[in-house]
């Protein structure tokens, strides 16, 4: 039987008020008043519910509850005037003789004339009178599966579900009920939890069934389902006519998701406990969006020790989906919501717009799209029906539904997650329509599904998905998987889609999706929008990429979020550094970058005229790899790489231990400076045999023996490049070794302001962790360590996870020094860089990590390097920088100036001289 509408059901409540407004007694008339309570709602309460249910309370006493719909309802009658508080408690009192999942979520007490409505999940109660009672049916929404939800991406029930799907896997699993047809089998129960609490099936059908018609030992349950399944996918008048009474109340379904023959599963009594207790949840509170990801997590044991750490939020969806085309959409609504002409036009434009998401998962980019323009169809019916009407048959003008959205997912279990999810989704929102418009609209059977198709995104034709000529957006978030850590197969379908360029080797699994999609939307009015891992805007994926992009795609970016943390707030969650990008194939007026204060905080828009492949509001140009610095400045090295084996380097304890056995070694042991040391206060030595005397060098046989393992260390390498070095086994293998340099680790974290860097002599070895500026000076110190040179480390470095991946041929020998700084200019710099290097010496017991860590940063120190930064600023123009967006803005012109069209192919750059 369909659900009533609240028009009906408030007509009904009316009557009820009526008949029983007379009513004192509990004991003559409880039972025949709450027969007639649940009429209001259509629903038969001796099918649901029982009175005088026996219970065993504290104390090992027996109770009556007078009536329990287990894991809905438990209702106390009162005669009129007594006290509901009372009756309250006395109903808290029968919950220690009742099972979990029997449960009641809610408590109804009355004394005929007042209602008083206990929520006990969302801690809440509702009174009213008797009479009023048509005006607070909606407050029993539960009962009809009208509830209207706000899904919270960090709710723990999304999490609790996937965890009791989980046990149940694991149970099927363990008897030997596997791949495919456990996959099928849990997506269908899915179907069936979620049904029973959402009005597809009545309240509780599901679990009444379970309960009622199979054996506590389990031994039936499996045969049972089978059963269930196939009376899902039968039409009625195709059912045989002596089936069930309780079977045959199910619905038809159809929707192909119960067509599939599986093999009987088997249940025992433990396994029939786990289904129940998923039962025992409220499933009207699940996300679908939420719960696709949760639960193909639980087929993997790895990925459910973190149950919930690497589902997209909710949030972070609508940062892409509302810049793309949702924002848009809403301005041009409430631009025309009065006009009565132009709201049937703009409900069509609705109606006929197409999504794809080329990585769907399971889905919850479509999810999120697909309600968020349900809930603007709604806004548009309520407009077209502002004289209050109605409609004769709501069905009529509901034009939108799941077949407008499309997907390719690479994995067969998340593609049919994501094909369920947008039903359940579909009938949520199919509630909401019923709600507003007073009657119940459901898709029974299933006639139209999601457009889901299971296969590699980058080998299928995205043109036989679905025409060019159709689809609107694509949108979604690629897999988020590094070059280095990439499959053979999915490096080889990047470099393919980049015409097998050598350089294409470094590129991130994502940016196939970019060409992809550039290549399909050509000469077509189709946005873009994808969540990416920020190396596709940072280092030397960024000039590979989108030179590609711009230069043979005429892709031009609309809108961009800067890097943000891409999490959630569950347990364990995951913490990627991202980028959102909007793009097309086409230029528009309007573009917009959205800026993060902080990478966890909030972004803030700020209007661009253009947006370039480093997000940044300049010229669409490219940072190339150079092998010299555009600006007159010392050539930065690498440092020193041993490529021993650890032979020639030695710990505190390790170089005491040779001096006593070798005190003449004295003169070749250096102290080595890698990043780490540098940064942390450590100390590390190296054996350094450059011009070493060879007749000394025999009188020391401890050194020898370390000479001979690099040796043969060397020899043994499979790589011809370093057998070659086992000849100089006395040497490191790079040797990069100025007199005197500045150094600048290689990797730092992203959280300090600066780059802490160093000055050291030809007595201190270099590590190749390090790089090195030979013979810098002061000025050179104080430009490398300000807030510009850190600004442009920001946007055009790579990362290593999220933390700075310095480079000399990316991010020094590209860096726009000051064009023409005066004596003046320079010497500020220099007197203002010596103040950051007193600062720091005035804590000698202190690390440079603890110095510039943003928590433990002494103010001397700020200080200093705040004047560092106003004199270098001066430096390069006498106005003061907004923000660090207007830094690079900057910067990017006066790159372009030194360079005059070299972003294209790089050219011999133009040297401009500094004084220093």
């Amino acid at each position: 039987m369909a659900a009533l509408s609240w028009n009906e059901v408030k007509d009904r409540a009316v009557r009820f008020s009526k008949e029983w407004e007379n009513e004192t007694s509990e004991d003559a008339e409880a039972k025949s008043f709450l027969d007639g309570f649940f009429n209001v709602f259509g629903i038969t309460r001796r099918r649901m519910a029982a009175f005088e249910q026996r219970v065993k309370k504290a104390g090992d006493r027996d109770g009556f509850i007078d009536l329990l719909w287990k894991g809905v309802i438990l209702v106390e009658m009162k005669s009129r005037g007594k006290d509901l508080t009372k009756a309250y408690k006395q109903a808290i009192d029968y919950f220690p003789g009742l099972k979990d999942y029997d449960l009641p979520k809610y408590i109804l007490v009355s004394d005929f004339e007042k209602f008083r409505l206990y929520d006990l999940e969302e801690n809440t109660q509702h009174e009213f009178l008797l009479k009023d009672f048509y005006q607070n049916v909606k407050l029993f929404g539960f009962i009809l599966g009208y509830q209207t939800k706000s899904y919270k991406s960090e709710d723990p029930v999304n999490i609790e579900a996937a965890g009791r799907m989980g046990k149940l896997h694991d149970q099927l699993k363990a008897i030997g009920y596997e791949g495919h047809e456990l996959e099928v089998y849990l997506v269908r129960i899915l179907f069936c939890l979620f049904a029973e609490d959402t009005s597809i099936f009545e309240k509780r059908y599901f679990q009444d069934y379970i309960e009622q018609k199979t054996a506590e030992d389990g031994h039936d349950l499996a045969a049972h389902l089978a059963q269930l399944f196939h009376i899902l996918n039968t039409p009625p008048e195709k059912r045989l006519r002596n089936i069930d009474e309780h079977l045959n109340g199910f619905p038809y379904v159809n929707g192909k998701l119960f067509a599939e023959y599986l093999s009987p599963a088997s249940f025992d009594s433990k396994m029939r406990e786990v289904l129940l207790n998923c039962c025992a949840l409220d499933w009207s509170k699940i996300s679908p969006a939420i719960f696709g990801s949760l639960f193909q997590s639980v087929m993997n044991p790895q990925e459910r020790r973190n149950l919930g750490a690497h589902y997209t939020s909710e949030k972070n969806i609508l940062k892409l989906i509302k810049p793309l085309f949702l924002d848009a959409l809403w301005q041009e609504f409430e631009s025309i919501k009065t006009n009565k002409n132009k709201l049937p036009e703009f409900h069509k434009k609705l109606s006929t717009l197409k999504f794809l998401d080329p990585a769907c998962g399971c889905g919850n980019f479509l999810i999120i799209t697909y309600r968020e323009l349900r809930l603007l169809e709604i806004e548009v019916l309520r407009a077209l029906n502002k004289s209050g009407q109605g409609w004769l048959n709501v069905s009529d003008i509901i034009w939108l539904d799941v077949d407008m959205v499309y997907g390719i997912e690479y994995e067969e279990f998340p593609a049919r997650i994501a094909e369920v999810a947008m039903w359940l989704i579909d009938h949520q929102m199919n509630m909401r329509i019923s709600q507003e418009f007073g009657q119940y609209f459901a898709r029974l059977p299933l006639k139209k599904s999601a457009n889901i198709t299971h296969g590699d995104a980058l080998a299928i034709d995205w043109e036989s998905i679905i025409s060019i000529n159709q689809l609107s957006y694509i949108l979604g978030n690629p897999p988020f998987i590094g070059s280095k850590i990439m499959k053979q197969n999915q490096r080889d379908d990047v470099i393919r889609l980049f015409g097998n360029s050598d350089n294409a080797g470094v590129l991130d699994y994502v940016t196939g999706w970019y060409v992809k999609a550039a290549k399909y939307i050509q000469n077509t009015q189709i946005k873009v929008g994808f969540v990416s891992t920020n190396s596709i805007v940072q280092g030397e994926q960024t000039s590979i990429l989108w030179g590609l992009l711009l230069n043979k795609y005429n892709i031009k970016i609309h809108f961009a979020h800067r890097t943000f943390k891409w999490s959630n707030e569950a347990k364990g969650n995951a913490a990627v550094y991202c980028v959102i990008i909007g793009f097309a194939n086409f230029d528009v007026a309007n573009k917009y970058i959205y800026e993060y204060e902080n990478i966890k905080g909030e972004p803030h828009e700020v209007k661009a005229k253009n947006i370039n492949p480093y997000l940044v509001d300049a010229t669409d140009l490219l940072i190339n790899s150079k092998s010299n610095p555009i600006s007159n400045v010392p050539k930065m090295s690498f440092g020193n790489m041993p490529l021993d084996g650890g032979n020639l380097l030695l710990s505190d304890e390790e170089k005491n231990e040779l001096l006593i056995k070798e005190p003449s070694s004295a003169k070749y042991i250096k102290p080595l400076i890698s990043a780490y040391e540098f940064l942390n206060g450590k100390s590390r030595w190296c054996i350094w045999l450059v011009d070493a005397n060879p007749s000394e060098l025999k009188q020391m046989p401890e050194i020898l023996k370390r000479v001979d393992l690099v040796k043969k260390f060397r020899l043994a390498s499979v790589a011809p490049s370093t057998q070659k070095f086992a000849a100089t086994p006395t040497l490191f293998r790079d040797r990069n070794q100025p007199d005197t340099y500045i150094l600048i680790p290689s990797t730092t974290s992203e959280n300090r302001r600066y780059i802490p860097l160093g000055f050291f002599t030809k007595e201190y070895i270099a590590n190749n962790s390090c790089h090195t500026v030979p013979n810098g000076t002061l000025y050179h110190f104080g430009i490398l360590t300000s807030e510009m040179h850190m600004a442009w480390v920001k946007y055009i470095c790579g990362r290593l996870k999220s933390d700075f991946r310095y480079s000399k041929d990316i991010v020094y020998n590209n860096f726009p020094w000051p064009e023409n700084p005066n004596e003046k200019q320079i010497k500020a710099v220099e007197v203002a860089a010596q103040k950051v290097l007193d600062a720091r010496a005035g804590f000698p017991t202190s690390s440079l990590a603890d110095l510039y860590d943003p928590l433990t940063m002494p103010p001397a120190l700020v200080k200093a390097h705040q004047d560092l930064d106003k004199a270098v600023d001066l430096c390069y123009r006498p106005q003061p920088f907004a923000s660090e967006a207007k830094r690079m803005e900057f910067l990017f012109e006066l790159y372009e100036k030194y360079t005059a069209g070299l972003f294209v192919k790089e050219k011999p750059g133009k040297t401009i001289k500094i004084k220093a």
